[in-house]
């Protein structure tokens, strides 16, 4: 059996939760990533010096960290979640690494803010500067899903999807006034009807 370390509080470590399970691997995951469980002891740092979650195990011992690579990793050593088409990989490929590129980032102060309430994260023209440019990259994201395609790279599910759907969740999630996006909306609906996306987009967890 596979093991995932983290908890699933991050989007991260849920991606990788999700692909498991699209997958139908059987795993077993700790909690590991405070407040739960300190990842900078030596233990963990042994398996990801970066002591970031999550950090995937396979049974034989091969680990590995960043969620995005241990995506891929899994759908290519089990045959499933990437297109064979190489233009639609390419394109599955690019939003995946969008995704964590120019996705996430801009969310950071807004979510500290909004969400976590962690001091110093107050200022009011840095939380709407903050939800500006996040607003601004799910534009770009609607502009693409409004060319007709039921997923990211085409008519397939792909573990960009899964990378895309956890950060569009979030974007439901954390309390501001959003523009409407109605394809981005659609393309949320859509994949939270997957059992797997139901599970890991819950209503409670940002």
């Amino acid at each position: 059996m596979v093991r995932v370390l983290g908890r699933i509080t991050s989007i991260n470590v849920r991606k990788v939760l999700w692909v498991l399970d699209e997958l139908g691997i059987f795993y077993d995951r700790e909690d590991w990533g405070l407040p739960l469980r300190d990842p900078k002891v030596p233990e963990y740092l042994a398996l990801n010096p970066n002591g970031t979650v999550p950090v995937f195990i396979e049974d034989d011992g091969f680990a590995m960290w960043e969620s995005n690579a241990i995506l891929i990793y899994l759908a290519q050593t089990r045959g499933a979640l990437l297109p064979g088409d190489r233009p639609q990989l390419a394109r599955a490929l690019q939003w995946l690494s969008w995704q964590a590129t120019e996705l996430n980032p801009p969310w950071m102060y807004a979510l500290n803010a909004l969400v976590r309430k962690r001091p110093g994260f107050d200022d009011p023209a840095k939380i709407a500067e903050s939800i500006s440019t996040w607003t601004s990259r799910m534009e770009m994201l609607e502009a693409e899903l409004a060319k007709g395609n039921a997923f990211i790279a085409g008519d397939s599910f792909s573990v960009a999807d899964i990378a895309l759907g956890l950060s569009i969740h979030r974007w439901f999630i954390v309390p501001f006034e959003r523009k409407s996006l109605p394809h981005v909306t659609a393309y949320y609906e859509r994949l939270k009807q997957r059992p797997a996306g139901t599970r890991w987009m819950p209503e409670d967890i940002v």
